[in-house]
Formats: C-alpha cells, sequence, structure tokens
C-alpha cells in the first residue's frame, strides 16, 4: 500500500492495513506530515504520528521538485492500494489523480477520503472532522439535549469513520480484482461515513425531536458514572428492584414528577458511602454501568492488560513508545503493531529499492537533488536538541 494520506483518517486506514500485514509505505513531503508537531514534540515526531504510522516505511518525495511526481507515479504503479486524502482535484495538477495512476496500472485500488466526495456542489471546501461533525447535525443534538453551548468533540469521530469505511472498501474491493483482475477508485465521503453510523438520524426522517438516549452521568462522591438506558428506566429499575420510594405526591404533573424522581435518584446515588456499594447496587438493579474514568486511568484497565491492547514500539529518538494495538483478535491468525513509526525519509533507499530496483547510489542522487528527503538527526543529535537536516 502507498499512503500518500495526511493527518487521521487515511493514516488510520493504512496503520489498519499494516497492523494486518500489509507492507504500507507512507509518503510525506518535505515538512513532513502535520502529525509530527501535534502534542508533546519529543525528538522529532509526537505520540499522536506514533500511534497513526507505527508499522509504516517511510519515504519523503517533494512533489514540486522535478521528477518527484514521476517517482510517486513509478511507486504507485506496483502498489496493490493508493490511498489519498488531499482535497480533490489536487493530486490531478502532479499527474497523480485516479484517470492517470489507472491508466498506468489497471489492476490498482485507490481510496480517496474527502469531505464532502469526489464531486458536487461542496467538493472544493475544506473538510475537518470538526466541520463534519457540525454540518452532520452531531453538535447541535449534544447541546440540544445537555443543555450546553454547542462545541466540537475531543475525539475525531468524522475521521475514523471514514477510515474505517475506507479500510473496509478496500478488502472488499481487493476481493473483487481476485475475482476479475480489475481495479477500482473508491469515493468516501466523510460527511456519508459519519451519518451512516449515526443512530440518531432516524429523528430528521420522523420529523421528532432527538431525545435522550444512551446513558446519563451522574456525579457522586467517588466520582461520575455513567448509568445506561433513559431515565424513566433507570427509576423502573430503581424503584422495583432497589426499593427506591417513589416521592411524588398524587395528582403531580409530569414535570413535577420527573423532577422529584430525578432529584430523588440523584440523591441516592451520592449516599453510599464507598463505590463498592454503590456499583453493588446497580448491579442488583442490573443496571449497566461506566465510570468516568479520564484517559490516564483508561489506559491502566486490566482488560486492556488482558488482551494485550497496548505495546511499546522503538522510537528513533525516544527509546521506546507505548501505541495502542488494532482491536483485531483472530483464532487463527495474527495481527498487531509490525514496528516502530518512521523517521522522516527513513526508509528512502529501502522502498525504492524493493519496489523498483533503484540502486542506493541513485537514491543518493535522488536525495542530493532534493528530490528526496531524509531525516539524518541521530538518536545522539536528538538527546541534544541538534538535527541535520536531510
Amino acid at each position: 500500500m502507498l499512503d500518500l494520506s495526511r493527518v487521521l483518517a487515511g493514516p488510520f486506514a493504512g496503520r489498519m492495513l499494516s497492523d494486518l500485514g500489509a507492507d504500507v509505505v507512507k509518503v510525506e513531503p518535505p515538512e513532513g506530515d502535520v502529525t509530527r508537531t501535534f502534542g508533546r514534540r519529543r525528538g522529532r515526531q509526537t505520540a499522536y504520528f506514533t500511534q497513526q504510522n507505527a508499522g509504516k516505511r517511510g519515504i519523503c518525495v517533494d512533489l514540486g521538485a522535478e521528477g518527484g511526481p514521476d517517482l510517486i507515479r513509478r511507486l504507485a504503479a506496483e502498489a496493490d492500494i493508493v490511498v489519498e486524502n488531499f482535497r480533490p482535484g489536487v493530486l490531478a495538477r502532479f499527474g497523480l489523480d485516479w484517470a492517470a495512476l489507472s491508466a498506468d496500472h489497471p489492476e490498482l485500488i485507490m481510496l480517496s477520503i474527502s469531505g464532502f466526495g469526489q464531486d458536487g456542489p461542496e467538493v472544493g471546501r475544506a473538510a475537518y472532522a470538526g466541520v463534519m461533525h457540525a454540518e452532520s447535525g452531531l453538535l447541535a443534538r449534544q447541546s440540544t439535549i445537555t443543555g450546553s453551548r454547542a462545541d466540537d468533540l475531543q475525539l475525531s469521530v468524522a475521521d475514523t469513520n471514514a477510515g474505517l469505511h475506507g479500510l473496509v472498501a478496500l478488502l472488499s474491493a481487493l476481493r473483487v480484482r481476485d475475482a476479475t483482475g480489475v481495479g477500482q477508485h473508491v469515493d468516501i465521503a466523510m460527511i456519508d461515513a459519519l451519518l451512516v453510523c449515526d443512530d440518531y438520524v432516524n429523528h430528521a426522517f420522523e420529523g421528532g425531536r432527538a431525545r435522550r438516549g444512551g446513558g446519563e452521568v451522574w456525579d457522586t462522591p467517588h466520582g461520575g458514572i455513567i448509568v445506561m438506558g433513559e431515565f424513566k428506566w433507570v427509576w423502573k429499575c430503581a424503584n422495583e428492584r432497589l426499593g427506591l420510594a417513589d416521592p411524588t405526591p398524587p395528582g403531580a404533573e409530569l414535570d413535577e414528577k420527573i423532577r422529584l424522581r430525578r432529584q430523588a435518584w440523584a440523591d441516592y446515588v451520592r449516599s453510599f458511602p464507598t463505590r463498592e456499594d454503590l456499583l453493588a447496587a446497580l448491579d442488583r438493579a442490573n443496571l449497566a454501568w461506566g465510570l468516568v474514568k479520564t484517559a490516564e486511568e483508561a489506559v491502566t484497565s486490566p482488560t486492556l492488560a488482558h488482551r494485550n491492547s497496548l505495546v511499546e514500539v522503538p522510537d528513533p529518538h525516544e527509546g521506546v513508545r507505548t501505541v495502542v494495538q488494532s482491536p483485531y483478535r483472530f483464532s487463527s491468525s495474527e495481527s498487531g503493531v509490525q514496528g516502530p513509526a518512521p523517521a522522516l525519509g527513513a526508509d528512502n533507499a529501502a522502498v525504492l529499492g524493493d519496489w523498483l530496483g533503484i540502486d542506493p547510489a541513485d537514491v543518493d542522487a535522488l536525495e542530493q537533488a532534493r528530490v528526496l528527503r531524509r531525516d539524518s538527526t541521530t538518536a545522539a543529535d536528538a538527546a541534544t536538541g541538534a538535527a541535520a537536516p536531510g
């Protein structure tokens, strides 16, 4: 797989394919993928970059240099899959769009991820996850239900959904190619990927107002806890199974009845001397619950340890970094992160030698001509803050 993508949606799909055993080559511009600067930067990359690119090999090509686009076109002719998430039309300026690449390689499968698709009335718009969260109705619904100001999610749902749907489409296209010998272009729009996974979008078709679903977080002396189900179900379980008395007087209006029962429940969950006592009561009521954890607490989960979900990979500057494994567990196959995230241009020679048979001396010449770039910082340099740019 040739991974021309940046940031999250495309790189995430590539990382999952790498975990499944694909040889994924990440192509970066001279300045590197911008996620090398996201978050706390140690050495020359970040935990964010490592998480999305672990296990890939990396090359750095300047598409603005003479010979840069031709090099990518030659690599694409050897690939099974090309993934990109540029704004539609950008790759065509370099002769690297689907029409050009498929003409060279009819068996090629290409995945293009964009906000609004490869054509249509909004094709030229810049699209990030937050744009999709807003325009899909997700943020407005959350604000209406919770009574809070609309604000973006601190999770790039639109990106990862698009990446996962792209992954499904790629695997399907590979099956079709196995049967027919013909590749194809997969057009994934983030707005489609988000809405098809929205289990509340039906309210828009029914003309009704979205109601609170899922669960609700309640404050306790021992931290927040989410209890699943609409409140009327939670109250029924508490009343019938835990013996929590109904505080509403006869003839009370519905709004008053709801208010008093919610207050009684809130007081009840705050009444337990220990968290363990509260959780035992919720279990007796057969109510599903979850502790509101910080990210630092979440990654200490005993389940994650049992499933080997967190692993350490080498880092060219930091020794090791922790990444989350892909979630696939097979009965008779192996999957999992294949190695570290690449330093910028670290695999120029290896990839071009393996895929195109280019001699190391010719790779050096391409680097001297600035068609290829490489970060030649060593671990020792990183420790002292020095860098020798490629």
